[in-house]
């Protein structure tokens, strides 16, 4: 399981979308808790596409990964810097479920207070694409 979370996460914060669209089963479901809604694998490759590109030197940090009996779950900190912004932080925890070696939904839990600078980046870019 250690295996596929690295490469999940090295892919995430290299904006890999090909190893991701590997590793998501093709029905999976990412469920985060600030905005209560589910995405398709196609939304959340868009998601994630756009925060590699947003975040300067986007990594994860102070990693704390358990196994569970049907996948894993993940505590970590997000950092990059964020232009305009400056450093960003982001804690977070991802309970993640995996069938037949992919992943097939992810529940995310994020500190919403500290992606307000990431939300109010995206919306200024919906803005004045």
């Amino acid at each position: 399981m250690n295996d596929l979370a690295d490469r999940f996460f090295a892919a995430v914060s290299s904006g890999d979308a090909v190893t991701l669209a590997e590793l998501y089963s093709p029905d999976a479901r990412i469920w985060h808790n600030d905005d209560g809604e589910e995405q398709t694998v196609a939304e959340n490759l868009r998601v994630l596409r756009w925060l590699s590109r947003t975040l300067e030197n986007f990594r994860y940090e102070d990693i704390r990964r358990h196994a569970l009996p049907d996948g894993f779950a993940q505590q970590h900190v997000v950092r990059g810097t964020l232009a305009g912004y400056g450093p960003l932080e982001v804690p977070a925890s991802l309970f993640v479920r995996v069938v037949d070696g992919r992943i097939c939904r992810i529940d995310e839990y994020v500190d919403s207070a500290a992606t307000r600078p990431l939300r109010e980046v995206a919306a200024a870019a919906r803005r004045h694409p």
